[in-house]
């Protein structure tokens, strides 16, 4: 009987300890149930802030420099650049019933430039500009014989041109301080150094050296403290026929049409 009394008082003893300990077991299970969930929410909130202010300042700093040269409605600079420049020659009918040469051909020759840029905004996206240019060209026209027996006769052409192109130019918008860019319009040309009125000139081919062209390029902008730095490539197609035509001259009959045409690369400094 003692032995029993004792059992069943170990039993109640053990259930009352239990029961006296449920409240904090169920307490501390949910401690450790929300504790670590609570840090990492914090940690995940001050992850993202952390993110939207670096995020902020990127977006107050990557446009910087372009920001000081936004205020600016015009502004000047200069441009040099490397030209290649030739002809697209044009057969005449005669050119068929001749027989001393096999072709006539437009060989290009290289060049430089050394211009003014002036630039007036006209929006956000577009500007007005006006480049004029002096540039240094050669280009050649080559006469090949038929049958290849003798050389080849070349016209060559050394001009000195005085230019003068209107531009509008289309932009997009900047990002990291730098944008594209895409430009078209037309220049009137002048060459100071032409020979179609000397002497020396009355047995060869001769060239106008007045010229209308049109224009069309792409480039970039990069926006530095102190000015802008933008490489340039650009296309100019003649439009009016620049042949003097000759009819006492072979070489000359044989020639329905010129039309000029260069390829330029362009560096502008601008500010």
């Amino acid at each position: 009987m003692r032995t029993t009394y004792a059992w069943n008082m170990f039993n109640l003893l053990r259930r009352k300890s239990a029961i006296n300990k449920l409240p904090e077991a169920q307490g501390m299970k949910q401690i450790c149930h929300f504790s670590p969930l609570t840090p990492c929410l914090l940690l995940v909130v001050l992850f993202f802030l952390s993110l939207g202010n670096v995020s902020a300042q990127r977006a107050q700093g990557h446009n910087f420099n372009y920001k000081d040269f936004q205020a600016k409605s015009y502004y000047f600079g200069i441009t040099l650049g490397y030209n290649q420049s030739d002809y697209r020659v044009y057969h005449s009918k005669d050119f068929i019933l001749n027989d001393s040469f096999s072709r006539a051909e437009a060989v290009n020759g290289p060049g430089f430039n050394l211009g003014i840029v002036s630039n007036l905004k006209i929006g956000q996206y577009f500007d007005v500009r006006f480049l004029p240019t002096l540039s240094f060209v050669e280009r050649n026209i080559r006469y090949a014989p038929p049958g290849g027996g003798t050389l080849a006769q070349t016209r060559r052409i050394e001009s000195v041109f005085v230019e003068m192109p209107f531009q509008v130019r289309f932009k997009s918008v900047p990002y990291h301080d730098f944008r594209l860019f895409l430009i078209a319009g037309v220049k009137y040309v002048f060459d100071v150094a032409s020979d179609s009125r000397t002497r020396q000139a009355a047995g060869l081919v001769k060239i106008a050296p007045t010229d209308f062209q049109f224009e069309y390029g792409a480039g970039i902008q990069f926006f530095f403290p102190y000015f802008i730095f933008s490489p340039e490539f650009k296309v100019s197609q003649g439009i009016n026929n620049v042949l003097i035509f000759n009819d006492q001259l072979e070489q000359s009959n044989i020639l329905e049409k010129v039309l000029s045409r260069t390829f330029t690369i362009s560096l502008h400094f601008e500010g």
